[in-house]
């Protein structure tokens, strides 16, 4: 159901350059976000850094904070804020604080998630939600309220984070996966009901050395994925140059792969012999469709009674 652009390329550092420019990051205390944050700052953004508070911690031992004290170290504008992304009100409360505090809004960056790996069986309803509604409506909260902004500037860059799980699935990651495929779903209908409007939304599924991905990743690995080398072409996304909307990006370790969804070309459905045709359809190649109406088009195209005067 999905495939890759396997064409993998090094990348190189980003010259965006994004004085003037505002971005909301979500999950940016550490890690990716952390990462994506500080190389904002630096090639000009003001930057709202969102991480939640943990229990009992105060502002000064937040990882926002320290993210935010960070950017200011080194020259660089930003606030720090506190919202979980899974509550409802969280998107509302970023925006408003970003246009309190900076004036405008032109980028947001949603790359809070979590995750905790069990077999489906072994799942509680609960447990897949608390991971679906960070994964998903950690994004869709934050895009959500930001929205209307961006189409009323007629200028807007979103990346949101989606993942190689989302894509393929993988064991013991059912919600995971689910969460990350609704991402790529919304990123890629936001893409064309945004391009009219000067709004670009791209999805990033990133490999970066994190505490979600500690137990995976130790030792030369650890430091081969530093999330410092996936934040060039998230700023790259978020800056005026960038070119392109609805695209996947896999990239991590200095490497960047195009990611897709396709469809073969058709074939006559069979009273009998399904196997078979099911088999020969492994055989083709793919076609990718720029919406859900091209794909239903060269479906009506394909029929070998479709009507002429099909719109």
């Amino acid at each position: 159901m999905s495939q890759s652009d396997v064409r993998e390329t090094p990348l190189m550092p980003s010259d965006a350059d994004l004085r003037g420019r505002v971005a909301i990051v979500t999950g940016a205390g550490k890690g990716l976000g952390r990462a994506y944050a500080l190389h904002l700052a630096r090639l000009g953004a003001q930057v709202l850094v969102n991480n939640r508070r943990h229990d009992g911690e105060s502002d000064a031992d937040t990882s926002a904070r320290q993210t935010v004290d960070a950017i200011r170290q080194a020259g660089g504008t930003a606030s720090a804020n506190w919202s979980d992304v899974t509550d409802p009100d969280s998107g509302q409360a970023m925006v408003s604080q970003a246009l309190h505090d900076f004036g405008r809004l032109d980028i947001v960056i949603a790359n809070a998630g979590i995750d905790s790996a069990s077999t489906f069986g072994k799942q509680s309803i609960a447990d897949f939600r608390a991971i679906f509604d960070t994964g998903f409506f950690g994004n869709l909260h934050l895009v959500h309220a930001a929205w209307p902004h961006l189409l009323a500037a007629q200028y807007g860059r979103v990346v949101l984070t989606t993942s190689s799980a989302g894509l393929y699935g993988n064991y013991g990651q059912v919600a995971y996966s689910a969460a990350k495929a609704a991402v790529i779903g919304m990123v890629r209908a936001l893409a064309i009901e945004g391009r009219r409007h000067g709004v670009q939304v791209n999805a990033i599924a990133p490999y970066g050395y994190s505490q979600m991905t500690a137990k995976y990743m130790s030792g030369d690995i650890a430091s081969i994925f530093d999330p410092q080398r996936v934040a060039p072409l998230v700023a790259w996304l978020a800056g005026a140059g960038c070119n392109v909307s609805g695209d996947v990006l896999v990239c991590g370790g200095g490497l960047v792969r195009r990611a897709g969804v396709g469809e073969t070309d058709a074939l006559a459905l069979p009273d009998a012999d399904m196997a078979d045709t099911v088999r020969d359809l492994h055989a083709l190649g793919w076609h990718s469709h720029a919406s859900a109406t091209d794909s239903f088009t060269r479906f009506l195209n394909e029929l070998p009674n479709a009507p002429k005067d099909h719109p």
